[in-house]
């Protein structure tokens, strides 16, 4: 017997419009798999929250329909996951992960939607640039906390003394006051140097 998923559609639906959503790429999929293996490490430790990837709908409180790359939801608020189906409100983070035809929605409506139903943190991860930029939801708005890149060696001598004082690697995830993650862990390939 098949598995009647597999004849699903992969879509999210913003502001009632049904947008598919592609197959990740091997990068972009590496890049998802270590910031889960982080997170999902941690809340597991502490016992403190799930993590989820991109194949979990949520199913936002204004009716939006997202699969965002990476979703965590504090135990505090697992009431939202019905574990047969799908997430029903919104996650304590959200991530996704730029690709070039999701990227201008990703940092404008989709984020505007997150801030709108309360998500608490967003992260962006472009990984053209490797780099991630972090929002926190402060009074009902998102702020950006601030922007995390990694730099090659020589990339890191070619920027001026005042910009390598800027340059910032330890992300301080916001709904987690002890957990640091740092830039190079979300970017690096298990063999790179």
């Amino acid at each position: 017997m098949l598995n009647d998923a597999l004849f699903y559609d992969s879509y999210e639906i913003i502001g009632g419009e049904k947008f598919m959503s592609p197959s990740a790429n091997p990068y972009h999929n590496n890049v998802m798999g270590r910031l889960y293996n982080i997170l999902s490490t941690y809340v597991h430790d502490k016992k403190c929250g799930y993590v989820f990837t991109d194949s979990m709908d949520v199913h936002l409180p204004d009716g939006n329909l997202f699969k965002p790359d990476l979703s965590v939801v504090k135990i505090e608020n697992a009431s939202i996951i019905n574990w047969h189906k799908a997430i029903y409100g919104a996650p304590d983070m959200v991530v996704e992960v730029l690709s070039r035809s999701t990227r201008k929605r990703d940092v404008t409506v989709k984020k505007d939607i997150y801030e709108s139903n309360g998500v608490k943190e967003y992260w962006v991860i472009d990984p053209f640039v490797k780099a991630v930029d972090v929002y926190t939801l402060i009074d009902g708005k998102f702020y950006f906390n601030d922007s995390y890149v990694k730099f090659t060696p020589d990339e890191f001598e070619d920027l001026t003394d005042a910009e390598k004082a800027e340059v910032k690697t330890d992300i301080r995830v916001g709904i987690f006051e002890d957990l640091v993650i740092n830039v190079a862990d979300i970017f690096s390939w298990d063999f790179d140097s």
